[in-house]
């Protein structure tokens, strides 16, 4: 079975409606380097500035067999089709998405292993707490 993965997309964004319309979307995993792009793009809205990719020097490239906006610089890419569920999607603004291909750095991703730990800090995955704070991965920890 594919694996999966949940999304919130609020009513009032552009990238809800565009999931919705094409069925697919992409996960991009951005990295400590990123931060500052990363913010400015997801404090701006697509509907107020069409332009804020553009405007926060965003490079785009693509992937062979997805018409999906890949973001240069990341530390990993999942392309999703996307699994309707009106009520969830209606009542929750939750999004399930079937990952229908991946990629990652190799420079901090293989064997099926991240490394972060022996990577350039600058590339290590960035994560959004909330207030315009964020947190880089830590330090590896083993069971």
């Amino acid at each position: 079975m594919p694996p999966k993965l949940t999304v919130v997309l609020d009513k009032a964004t552009s990238t809800r409606a565009l999931v919705e319309g094409s069925g697919t979307f992409v996960i991009q995993v951005p990295t400590a380097a990123q931060l500052h792009l990363t913010h400015a793009v997801g404090t701006r809205s697509l509907a107020d500035e069409p332009d804020k990719l553009a405007r926060a020097g965003v490079e785009l490239f693509a992937r062979e067999g997805h018409d999906l906006p890949f973001v240069a610089g990341c530390s990993a890419w999942l392309a999703c089709r996307l699994i309707p569920e009106p009520h969830n999607q209606n009542t929750y603004d939750l999004f399930i998405g079937e990952v229908v291909a991946a990629w990652a750095d190799t420079r901090v991703f293989s064997d099926g292993h991240w490394h972060f730990e022996n990577a350039d800090p600058s590339l290590r995955s960035l994560h959004y707490i909330a207030g315009g704070q964020f947190y880089a991965i830590g330090e590896s920890l083993t069971v």
